[in-house]
């Protein structure tokens, strides 16, 4: 029995599955790490400050203009589509197999792809509201003007439902993402490890039978984790689904 069948077999047999979807994941559909040298260069070049202080609730308030032509530009523009490993995943979940996706990117991919128990830990580009009056708003209404997007009931700035750098997690969303790590007979990492931001603070609720790391690069908590596949989730998963 190779690694893909081995996996397949206790998916079959598990219970209660989730599955966290990691940065990696989100590079195999074509989003760049924000934080990666060469990007960060690349913005600060342009705006002059680096992603994380623009991409922050201070230049929101502060500098709303150079926000959300950062955000524009690095956040909604790129077009992307889920990797076929998060398709793979949504039919993880069609056939039973698959309770519930936790997710830290903001494009939604899981869901886009067919997942339809999501929690989005870092909210979604597609979620957007008046900070005064709470009118809401679609994606499109930011991606498709120039100036800040202002609510057309009061004239207020509209602000992303995304976590901002320097922001917590939600309580409600923290909560509910640890109840369903501890409900997991099996634990699914995705293009990420058990020492990654998504998953430090979550793993260590995880009292199931199998932890398995489904990744392309290494990481020195691996061998943690029950079992792992050193190959990237969009080639993996669907050899273990059968697509």
């Amino acid at each position: 029995m190779n690694d893909y069948e081995r996996i397949r077999d206790i998916l079959d047999k598990s219970s209660y599955t989730v599955a966290m979807c990691g940065t990696d994941m989100m590079k195999e559909s074509g989003m760049p790490s924000l934080r990666a040298p060469e990007i960060a260069y690349q913005v600060e070049k342009e705006f002059g400050y680096s992603p994380e202080e623009i991409f922050s609730s201070v230049f929101y308030v502060n500098r709303p203009d150079t926000f959300f032509k950062y955000y524009r530009e690095w956040m909604l523009k790129p077009h992307l589509e889920p990797s076929t490993g998060f398709y793979a995943l949504a039919e993880l979940e069609k056939r039973g197999k698959l309770q519930c996706s936790i997710a830290n990117n903001v494009h939604n991919l899981p869901g886009r792809a067919g997942c339809q128990k999501v929690l989005n830990l870092h909210g979604t580009i597609y979620d957007n509201e008046c900070s005064r009056c709470g009118k809401k708003y679609p994606m499109e209404y930011i991606r498709d003007t120039n100036r800040v997007p202002l609510c057309e009931d009061c004239m207020a700035v509209i602000r992303p439902k995304v976590l901002l750098f320097g922001e917590q997690v939600d309580n409600r969303m923290m909560t509910a993402a640890v109840e369903e790590i501890s409900k997991a007979q099996v634990l699914l990492l995705l293009g990420t490890s058990i020492g990654s931001g998504l998953c430090e603070r979550y793993v260590k609720y995880f009292e199931g039978e199998t932890l398995i790391i489904i990744n392309a690069a290494e990481h020195f908590t691996d061998e943690k984790a029950d079992i792992v596949l050193r190959e990237e989730v969009k080639t993996a998963l669907p050899k273990i689904v059968g697509l």
